[in-house]
Order: C-alpha cells, then structure tokens, then sequence
C-alpha cells in the first residue's frame, strides 16, 4: 500500500507533561523498559510510568509523534485515534493555517489537517485527549468548536439555521446599503443621489458596527495572534473609509454628502456579506454528497423476535445477527444476508448502477439500498459504522479532507499574505502622498488594496474542487481514497487489467472435459472435484459446479502456487493445474495437445488432470469465463481517452490473447504468476508508462499498490481495496475510463481555481493601488473572486460518466 503523505507535524512548543496511553505492559519491567526508551529522546525532562493505569506521563519540550514512536520502538503500542471536528468561525487560508498551528499545541496531537472549504479539522492524536483542551486551543486563537457532530441530523439544522441568519442579515444589510447603492448608481452620470451626511452617518453606523462586528472580532483574534486574515483586512480598510467620512462630516457639515466616503464602508462590508452568503450555500453544495449518503439511513427498523411477530424499533438499536423484515418501497436498515424472499433492489445510490439487482436468499443487501418489490427476511451481519453505507461515507469524507500536494504553496503564500497586503496598502497611502494627492485619494486607494485582496479564494481554490470532484464521483459508485490518487491520475498512459473477474464475470464454467484414452470422463471429473473440493479458486467452483455433487475431499491436499492443486484421491496422488504443471510433471499430453490448442483458439482457459507418478495425463479441462457486460465499450472508451490498455492473465498465450481480442485489447502478458503482476507494472513503470492497474483479488494487491495508481473493483476483496487509490462500487469495467475522466476533470478544475485565485490578486491589488479600482468596486470583486472559485468547482456537480451499453440485471453473486 502506498503511504499518504504525512500531515503536517505538530511543532515544537515550551515545556509542557503530557500523559501518553501505553498498551501491552505486563510487569514492572516492561514499565522501567518503557521508561527509559522515553528518557533517551531529545527533549524529555522526566518519565515516569503507572503500570496500574497503563500510561506514561513525560514533561519536556519533544514532540509527542516522537514520544509514541520511541515507545513503539520499545515493543508497545500508543492507541491513536482520528478525529474530524467541525470549525466555527474560519473565513479564509490564513484562518485555515492559524486553526491547524492551534490545535497542533495541544498536548497529544500529533498531526493536523484543516479543511477550509468542509470547515473542518482532521486531527489525528493519541488516545485520551479531550475535546475541552482542543475547544480551549481554538478559543485562544478566535475560533470554536462546532457543538454537533458533524453529519448528524443535529448538526444538519445547525447549518440550515447559520444560513438562514445569514441570509437575515444580508436582508437588513442590503436594506441599509441601498440608498448608498441608489448613490453611487448616479455617480457616472454626474448625479449626486446620496442623502444628507447626517442620514449616510446613521445608516453606515448598524452596518459598520453591528453587522460588521463579526470582522472586527475575527480580526482582533487575529491581530492578538500576531497573524492575520481577511476579516483584517476589511475591518482596517472600513474603519478607515468610515472613520475618515465621520471627520469630514464634522469639519464640513451634512451638506457635504458627495465628499463623504461612507459609502466605502458600508458597500464594501455588504458585498463581503453578500460574498459570505453565496459561498456558504457553494459549500454545502460542494459538502451534498455525503449528506445524501448519510440520508440513506432508515431511521427505524421491523425486528423479528423469536416467535417471528415484527417489532418497530430505531435502527441503532439492531444488532448483529437480529433479523429483520424489509417491504417494498422500504430501505434496508443493515448490511445483511437474505434468509428468506425474493426481490428486486434498488443499489443506485449507493454503487451507481441504475438498473435493479434481482436477489434472493443467500444474496447479500446493503444498509441503504431499497427494496422494490416482494417482502424479504434478513439476518444482520454489519450494523453501525461497520456497513457498506458508513464505510462508503467514511471514505468519501476522508476524500474530501485530504490535501493535495499543491496546498503546500497554498499555505507558504497564505501565512505570509495578510502581512505583504497590508505592507502594499501602506507604500500606496505613502506613495499617493509623496506624489502630491490628497489624503483622502491617498487613503481611498489605499482602503481599496485592503479590500479587494482576497485570502478567501485561495484557501477555497483546492478543497473546493477536491469536495466536488469526490463527490460527483461517489455518486457514480467510484471512491477516491484522497487527493492525492487524483494528482497520481494525472498523465495515466497505460492501464493494466486483470483478467479474471475484472473483464469478466470471474463465474467461470466447465465449457469441456476431454480424457485421455482408457479414462471414463465421469471418473476424470470425480477425480477433478476431489481435488478442488479443498480450493477457494474459481476454476475450484466451476467444478465443483459441473460435478453436481459433494465429493470426498482429497487427503494431503496441497496447493501449487500459480499452478495448480494436488492431493490423494482414493490413495492415488493426483494433480490438476496449469500447463506450466503438466511442463514440471514430464507427462505426454499426445494427441489432447492438439485439443488444448483449440480449446485456447476459443479464448478459454486450460487445466490438465495428472497422475504426476506415471507420468500420465489423465484429462483436459476447458473453462470458459464470459466477459463483463460493457467490457469492450470500456476498452474503446479508454482508447478514446488515449491511454493504452494491457492484460494480465494465467492463461496459456493462446488463450489469453484470444479472450483479449474479443474486447479490443492488443498487449497481453500471458502465464503470469500471481506474484509476478507487481513485476510487469514495475517493468511498465521503467519504460516511462504512467501505468493504472486494475484488479479485484488478494493477489492482485501488490500490483495494485506498485502501480502509480491501483483500481480496485468493489466486488472484490477488502485487501485489493485496501491497497487501491480509487475503489469502484460495482463491476463496471466502464467505471475506469469515467475515473480517469473525473479525476482528469478535478485536477483541471484545482488549476483553474488556483490560477484564478492567484491571478486575480496579482491582477486587482495592482489595480487598486494605482486608484482606478474605487473600495466599494475592490469590495465586490473581492466578494465575486471567492464566490466564483466554488461556483467552478460545483460545475463538477453536473459530471455523469459515459453512457454506456444496457446492462442486464440479474442474480447477485
């Protein structure tokens, strides 16, 4: 598995004790052991240890990722866990840096990772560490804890009732900016539309004090912290536009209403609320795709009771193995196996697949999906965060949390960029003043490069998209792990399938049995069976399958890696497998030879019956696996993106470049052991491919994980996906093309937003200073420029994959 690039660390801070959580101690030796492992890291002032309570209590200055590692080193464990919390309070990339530099003091943090655009913290730490000493780190630094959790139905009013005072305000804000509006409408016409000073003093004072109190908090926060953010930059430029009209309307009088400037403050601080709103709404745009999967959930649940009457309780309160009772038109409540019934269920939601899946007992149903006819009995195997649905939310949460490598420049230029604008505004005031303006220019040009430079949009620029992109995909049954398998998509010109329930059903059926002279084919396939009883293979199951019955397993069953099986049936030692097996046996296949070359013609797959001591072959086996519905559209659509496709199979040469032609694949490496998939990919990645590998097996995990990015396909294994960067929900061969061309169209949405965002401050703060941007204009250009960022983002929204040809639906596996 490929590591994720590390969060940022905690950084040094003064001494402070912290209580580390220590596991696996037994004696009062393992303590001591403990002890001085902590003794000997750079920092630590005192180490004591309380075997009793299983914790180790250092003072010191070193950092506690340091702390855990020496006492893994020592042969223990620290238990960690990862928090997500919810921020209140950030407004822009500075506020971003300045909660991530916080929350990173506190004791027991390790690592920390703010997410402007989701308003929400990852933070992973050690076990024990309390959510008041987080609360009290973001107090100090002018931010709060949000108090529900986030996705919770409670934290969903939460949001709807912030943007609905939000839009209050923006109401009363607007009524009060309208006459200055009305004003400044008359300006180029040379109309003087404002109302007496006096009146602009009495509607500017509500708008400067009471809804722009926020940035005035903000940017005090700010200042005591010695850093700075937007909210300080529109508190100085407006206190100054406002301050400067309240002199001028004492020295002059109310009738000089044109040569006052309150309209610099109130139409700015306006549009940066009007800006606020609309990107709050953007946000939850960006944020919908995990709503929509948490909605999902049935709140209450029918259990059965042992005497079979059904009883309504909530959800949460099911455990594993409780059986349920699920309705049309009634989503099912718990990952579970169907013990009774028959239905059609509706997974779209959950993997993207459009048509109904017909199920029926034995089959497994997720938590979510909806039942569309017939009434179905259910027995719960995963409940709570353990479901398909919550590890599928999980995910996508965790998707939308990461940091792309290029936030690292985000975050270089937003530490500086409050102080760099502020110094701007400062040499244009003394610059307009040294080159004989009045103060009043002087100071108008400088309140206008305060307030059209915008921090906001480049702390959207990258998680913006990121959101977007990972939901639209999530919503088409493709998770991407974190952004960092979409920069790794990028420039992708091979992939690499798998053949065997990748590109095809991976069902496959005895298509022939061929025995050899003297040998009766039903005591060839007994043989077979007995041999196979004892194997997960699929090619085991297709046998078995055929034979119809339940042999007596083989004694001294043994499995040949990449070749075959082997064992005792009724005493007799025999082996079936590949024809690398019948190569290592010595045995003479004679004329079948001739049948297994015709056999492969047709694209199907070969095993040899062997009685290794003889050597003597006994029998060919035949195996055909039909390939996944869509198979080939997904290898003409890839070519369309103009990317290469390889294969990678067991099969003979003959068999596998055959079964590749049938769906428009020309580069087939065939015979390839398990272990040797990694080989190729690596082998690829020296000739310059940029290569994706695409596999559903155990055996396929360290192809995937050696390849610059590993798809995994959602019907197989938790190891395949644990070492994939992108898993598919379903078995659609078409979901890789469409990954690619979503992971394409993020990375390109991420480089339009950042290149606006960067672009847009280069561009307007020249501007300003050279006074041909008035502040109200810099105000809303500044409001426009985030807006913006986000409203590209959600462009993303629209992205459906390719169509792709009809699938039938039918039994599920």
């Amino acid at each position: 598995m490929e590591p994720k690039p590390p969060m940022p660390e905690a950084p040094l801070v003064p001494s402070y004790t912290v209580s580390l959580p220590v596991e696996g101690m037994t004696c009062a030796s393992c303590a001591g052991r403990v002890e001085r492992a902590l003794g000997k890291v750079p920092g630590v002032l005192s180490a004591s240890v309380n075997l009793a309570s299983e914790t180790a209590t250092v003072s010191g200055t070193a950092r506690p990722a340091d702390l855990a590692a020496a006492i893994r080193a020592a042969g223990y464990q620290v238990p960690e866990q990862l928090r997500t919390l919810g921020i209140e309070g950030m407004t822009c990339a500075s506020c971003a840096g300045r909660v991530e530099r916080a929350l990173a003091k506190v004791p027991g943090v390790l690592s920390v990772a703010v997410n402007l655009a989701s308003d929400q913290a990852t933070v992973r730490m050690l076990a024990g560490v309390e959510d008041a000493a987080l609360a009290a780190a973001l107090s100090r630094a002018g931010y709060a804890l949000a108090t529900a959790p986030d996705g919770s139905a409670a934290a969903e009013e939460e949001a709807a009732a912030k943007l609905a005072r939000q839009r209050r305000d923006l109401v009363l804000a607007g009524l009060l900016a309208a006459p200055f509006l009305i004003g400044m409408a008359g300006m180029p016409f040379g109309q003087d539309w404002l109302p007496n000073g006096w009146l602009q003093l009495a509607l500017a004072i509500p708008v400067q004090f009471w809804f722009g109190a926020r940035f005035f908090r903000a940017g005090w926060a700010a200042l005591r912290n010695r850093t700075g953010n937007m909210d300080l930059l529109v508190s100085i430029g407006t206190l100054s536009a406002f301050s400067m009209s309240v002199w001028l309307l004492i020295r002059h009088g109310g009738g000089h209403a044109h040569a006052l400037y309150f309209e610099a403050a109130v139409v700015v601080i306006f549009f940066v609320m009007l800006g606020k709103y609309l990107e709050a709404r953007a946000k939850r745009g960006t944020g919908a795709a995990i709503r929509a999967l948490l909605d999902l959930r049935p709140r209450t649940a029918r259990r059965l009771d042992a005497e079979g009457r059904e009883h309504e309780i909530p959800a949460a309160a099911l455990a594993l193995g409780d059986r349920v009772v699920v309705r049309p038109g009634e989503r099912i409540p718990v990952d579970a196996v169907i013990e009774d019934g028959e239905a059609g269920i509706d997974e779209s939601a959950l993997t993207g697949e459009s048509r109904p899946v017909e199920k029926r007992p034995g089959d497994r149903a997720a938590t979510g999906t909806v039942v569309l006819d017939g009434r179905l009995v259910l027995r719960a195997t995963a409940i709570g965060a353990d479901t398909t649905l919550a590890r599928v939310a999980a995910m996508v949460a965790a998707a939308q949390a990461s940091r792309a490598p290029v936030q690292k420049l985000v975050d270089r230029v937003s530490t500086i960029f409050v102080p760099v604008v502020i110094a701007i505004a400062a040499a244009t005031l003394i610059g307009w003043l040294l080159a004989g303006a009045g103060f009043e220019a002087a100071l108008l040009n400088a309140v206008a490069v305060l307030v059209i430079a915008c921090p906001c949009a480049l702390g959207l620029a990258t998680p913006a998209a990121i959101m977007a992109g990972t939901g639209a995909a999530a919503r088409a049954g493709i998770l991407i792990r974190d952004a960092e398998a979409i920069e790794r998509a990028q420039g992708i010109s091979l992939v690499a399938f798998d053949k065997t329930g990748t590109l095809t059903e991976g069902k496959p059926r005895l298509a022939s049995l061929h025995p050899a002279e003297g040998i009766d084919p039903g005591e060839a396939l007994s043989q077979a069976a007995a041999l196979q009883s004892g194997s997960e293979h699929p090619l085991a199951r297709a046998v078995l399958t055929a034979f119809g019955a339940t042999p007596e397993p083989a004694q001294a069953f043994r499995a040949l890696p990449g070749r075959g099986v082997e064992g005792l049936v009724a005493g007799r030692r025999l082996a079936l497998g590949s024809p690398r097996l019948l190569a290592e046996s010595g045995a003479d296949p004679g004329v079948l030879a001739t049948t297994a070359q015709a056999e492969a013609a047709q694209g199907r797959s070969i095993a040899w019956l062997i009685d290794p001591a003889a050597p003597r072959v006994l029998a060919l086996l035949s195996f055909e696996d039909a390939p996944r519905p869509g198979a080939t559209a997904a290898i003409a659509a890839l070519k369309r993106l103009g990317v290469g496709v390889a294969m990678l199979s067991g099969d003979n040469r003959a068999a596998a470049v055959e079964a590749a032609s049938r769906i428009g694949i020309d580069r087939v490496e065939a015979e390839v052991l398990p272990q040797d998939k990694a080989g190729h990919v690596a082998a690829w990645r020296r000739e310059g491919q940029r290569v994706a590998m695409v596999g559903d097996g155990v055996n396929d995990a360290p192809a995937l994980a050696a390849a610059d990015l590993g798809i995994a396909m959602g019907t197989g294994t938790d190891v395949a996906m644990a070492a994939a960067g992108v898993t598919l929900m379903r078995g659609d061969p078409g979901l890789v093309p469409a990954t690619l061309d979503i992971t394409r169209r993020t990375y390109r949405k991420l480089k339009e937003n950042l290149s606006w965002a960067f672009g847009y401050n280069l561009l307007g703060i020249p501007l300003a200073a050279a006074g041909w941007l008035s502040p109200p204009v810099a105000g809303a250009a500044m409001a426009l420029s985030s807006v913006s960022v986000v409203a590209n983002a959600l462009l993303l929204a629209r992205w459906k994959p390719e169509a792709q040809p009809p699938r039938p639906s039918g039994p599920a596996a």
